[in-house]
């Protein structure tokens, strides 16, 4: 049981989280915000941790129930006479896959990281949350200290992604593993991205969600956020020289009760609920951006509406990346 847990900031000065975690939250537009980044525009309540758990299920379909790809297995088993594992999950949201990476992993030491207080107090005696702001040059954790390093749904929290992958670099031990899983801010229909849409001058079937994401692309483009980052993950984890054995993979997710899969349709609907909970959430950013409050309303309706009732098949594409750390040469 953890009731306290550590606050790492910028200057690496320590504090404790208590029962009150208020100092940690701000208000905007109505919705709870955390307080260390202005950057990442996303809120930070119950919506959205209920949000991160449809995300952790999602992904564990697409995984045909593991939580992980990559040979974390193999990494994480204990061996005589090493100090024990450790692993660290950057932007850890709801500390869905924390806890249950500490439940599968007993003997590894697991830290979750995000920037706000919003994962459970009573956890596996294995995991610990603490919060920092991870939109850094550098990340108070020392070098070659983990064994496992998982970071997902954050690149638009961080302004110089590149430097980041150096830092998770710097932070993993040789013969180390980082997973990165991003999604695709384009949205799809029909197979067929925003951009070919936009090519043809064809209709989209979509018009409301397209232009909620095109919006959305926009406003994080002005926030000092690369949309580019997760089609070019793989480019840019070899970009650091750091990494062999790099496996890139998309997950293709739909949206919705068209799929005829039972696994399809499962992901389907888990994908429908989180983005049922995302559209609203988008508001206090497009507001943020100087959008007036009746157009954010209308925009966020008319996306709403092509998600209730949809003329064509939705989905999205989230790219997933892993790779081990290139051991030393003497």
């Amino acid at each position: 049981m953890r009731l306290n847990y550590p606050v790492i900031f910028p200057l690496n000065q320590l504090t404790y989280v208590g029962e009150d975690d208020s100092e940690f939250f701000c208000q905007i537009h109505g919705r709870r915000f955390n307080a260390l980044s202005s950057r990442y525009m996303l809120p930070a309540d119950e919506e959205e941790v209920r949000r991160s758990e449809l995300q952790h299920k999602t992904i564990q379909f697409l995984f045909n129930g593991k939580n992980y790809v990559g040979p974390i297995a193999s990494i994480l088993k204990p061996k005589e006479g090493q100090e024990r594992c450790r692993v660290l999950d950057l932007g850890t949201g709801g500390g869905f896959w924390a806890i249950d990476l500490a439940d599968e992993f007993p003997s590894a030491e697991v830290i979750g990281v995000d920037l706000a207080p919003v994962q459970p107090r009573q956890v596996p005696a294995n995991c610990t949350f603490e919060l920092c702001d991870l939109d850094q040059f550098y990340l108070p954790y020392p070098s070659e200290h983990f064994d496992v390093i998982h970071a997902r749904f954050m690149h638009t929290g961080i302004e110089n992604y590149p430097r980041f992958l150096h830092e998770i670099a710097r932070m993993l031990r040789p013969g180390g593993l980082v997973i990165l899983i991003e999604p695709d801010t384009e949205p799809i229909a029909d197979e067929k991205t925003a951009s070919h849409f936009t090519r043809s001058g064809q209709p989209s079937g979509m018009r409301g969600w397209f232009t909620l994401w095109e919006t959305y692309r926009r406003c994080l483009r002005d926030k000092g956020i690369d949309i580019n980052v997760p089609p070019e993950l793989s480019n840019l984890v070899a970009s650091t020289g750091a990494f062999d054995r790099i496996v890139s993979q998309e997950g293709n997710i739909p949206i919705g009760f068209w799929p005829k899969d039972p696994v399809a349709l499962s992901i389907g609907q888990l994908a429908w609920m989180n983005y049922d909970i995302m559209l609203p959430a988008m508001k206090p950013l497009f507001l943020s951006a100087g959008m007036r409050d009746w157009e954010a309303k209308k925009l966020i309706e008319e996306a709403h509406q092509d998600l209730y009732y949809p003329l064509v098949r939705a989905s999205s594409r989230l790219h997933i990346v892993h790779a081990i750390k290139k051991a030393k040469h003497l």
